[in-house]
Parts: C-alpha cells; sequence; structure tokens
C-alpha cells in the first residue's frame, strides 16, 4: 500500500510502480468493465466497485491511526471524486453497453489534451510553447480522425454508438477537471483516505442513480465471471491503480501523471481482441496514433515547477 505524502522524495522504485499500475492495471480494466456488465446492471457494478474498496481502503487508513477529515475537507474530496469516478468512470462502463472497449479506451486517451487546455495556472507557459500548441492540434485532429470512422460510429445506423462517442468525451473532461482540482485544492487528510472518501462518494451516487435506470439485477443469472471481473476492478483497478493515481497528483505533475493514456489504449485494444474478440478497424489504429503522438508533444515540454 503506498504512503501517504511527505516532504521527502518519494522513492523511484515506488513511483515505477504507481506508475505501472496506473499504465498497465488500468488498461486492463477497460476488459473487465464487459465482463462485469454482462449480468451486473452498469450503476450497481460501478457503486459497488468504489463503495467496497473505498471502504476497505478507509478501514484500512483508520487502523493505520489516520483520523477522517472535517466535514468541509470530506465535502471538497467527495467533489473531486464524483467528477473522477463518477462522470469518469461512470462514462467508461455505461458507454461500453454500446461501443467497444478499445474505442472507448482510445478517447480516454484524449485526457492529457483536456489537462493540458484545462490547467488555467499553467495556460502562460502550455500557450506559449510551439510544441504544446502543435500537440493540441495533433492531437485533436486524432479525436476528429475516430470521430470520422464509420465503421465504429454510425450516425444512422445506432444512434447510440454516436452518443456514447459524445459522452465519453464528456466523462474525459470530467476526469481532467477532477483531477485538477484534487491537484490544487488543498485539504486535509492523507492520500489513502482521500482516496477512500472519493470512492465511496463516487459509490453512494451510483447507487442513488441505479433504481432510475430501470436495469434490475437478477441474481440467479449472475455469472462467474461477471464476479471475478468485479473483484479485480475492486481490488486491482480501485485500490491499486486509484491509489496509485491519486497518490501519483500529490508527487508529479498532473500532466505527467496523465501520461498513463499513452499505454492504457494498446492494453485495451489487445486484450479486448484477444479476450472478447473485438474488431479493430484501421482508422482506429491511425487515430490512436495520431492522438498519442500530440500527447507526446504536449508532454515533451518540461512544466514550470
Amino acid at each position: 500500500m503506498l504512503k501517504p505524502l511527505t516532504h521527502h522524495e518519494p522513492s523511484k522504485g515506488l513511483v515505477i510502480a504507481a506508475f505501472a499500475a496506473i499504465y498497465i492495471i488500468w488498461g486492463s480494466t477497460y476488459t473487465a468493465i464487459l465482463f462485469a456488465i454482462k449480468s451486473i446492471p452498469v450503476f450497481l457494478m460501478a457503486g459497488s466497485r468504489f463503495f467496497i474498496a473505498g471502504f476497505i481502503l478507509y478501514l484500512w487508513c483508520r487502523l493505520k491511526g489516520q483520523s477522517t477529515p472535517g466535514v468541509n475537507s470530506i465535502v471538497q474530496i467527495s467533489f473531486s471524486g464524483i467528477l473522477m469516478l463518477f462522470f469518469g468512470t461512470g462514462a467508461v462502463a455505461w458507454v461500453e453497453q454500446y461501443i467497444s472497449s478499445g474505442l472507448t479506451a482510445i478517447i480516454v486517451a484524449t485526457v492529457p489534451l483536456w489537462l493540458v487546455l484545462i490547467d488555467k495556472r499553467q495556460w502562460q507557459f502550455h500557450f506559449s510553447n510551439k510544441w504544446i500548441l502543435l500537440g493540441l492540434l495533433i492531437g485533436f485532429a486524432g479525436v476528429l480522425l475516430l470521430f470520422a470512422d464509420r465503421k465504429a460510429i454510425s450516425f444512422s445506423d445506432d444512434k447510440m454508438k454516436l452518443i456514447s462517442f459524445f459522452v465519453m468525451i464528456c466523462g474525459s473532461i470530467s476526469w481532467a477537471i477532477g483531477s485538477l482540482y484534487s491537484k490544487y485544492k488543498k485539504v486535509e487528510g492523507s492520500s489513502g483516505m482521500k482516496a477512500a472518501i472519493q470512492m465511496m462518494s463516487a459509490g453512494l451516487v451510483f447507487f442513488i442513480i441505479s433504481p432510475f435506470t430501470k436495469q434490475h439485477i437478477d441474481l440467479g443469472n449472475i455469472s462467474w465471471s461477471a464476479i471475478l471481473a468485479l473483484l479485480y476492478l475492486i481490488v486491482m483497478g480501485s485500490l491499486v491503480g486509484y491509489i496509485s493515481y491519486i497518490w501519483l497528483l500529490s508527487v508529479r505533475p498532473p500532466s505527467v501523471v496523465g501520461t498513463y493514456a499513452y499505454a492504457n489504449p494498446v492494453v485495451a485494444l489487445f486484450l479486448g481482441w484477444l479476450l472478447v474478440h473485438e474488431k479493430i478497424t484501421q482508422q482506429q489504429i491511425i487515430a490512436l496514433a495520431v492522438i498519442l503522438a500530440g500527447v507526446i508533444l504536449v508532454n515533451f515540454p518540461k512544466e514550470r515547477s
């Protein structure tokens, strides 16, 4: 389990392990979500994932002697958690009902672009650097290329695919806003405690919304693959992956932490093809390459400290 932030520079090994978690494990969660939502309603699945993981982490933090933050801090922490997990990750789970996990991951690859575009504190530096501006143009050109892929997104045959595309774009923006809010809003509490509160608050919102989605659960039809996928999402995707992400935001610049989007779509595309036989179009691969080229250019210049 990751240690709370101190004034000392964290060990390189711990930073590498945390990056490995958000690079590889998060890439696999796209496929895990597909298995989980086959027999578990989307919002109930997401609520169970985050609330259980958050509650486990909260108990662990309390056993370690960490105090619960005050009410004001809880509200602020919960706000960022809802932006990132309910609107961000919730969008991932919802759209995978209609579009492939690989396509979803490619759209999420735009997060580093949104981080740069929305990070007002760095605007003077970002928009005065020609490489960052070029990267933004190239990255969003990749999004347009992906949008033009008629094999993956149809305007007439399946409107839900088109709607899902825009829902995922909005979810990616929400994740970026929540990440920056979590980065700059200084509140009391350790990294672990903050992550626990974020996950529990998002989980509660999922539970509140779930009854209104008209998705009913049949306990007898829940498959073992869905249960195992949910357990994987709780332990690896949330406890390991999300804690790593929150901790990295406290010790590294947001745009650097956002580079997990380089690896996630590659892992998601490969596992989607290998495990659930998802089709990968040539245009998707080209769009991913263009988006990642833009992201690399955006992150090439060093951020101002």
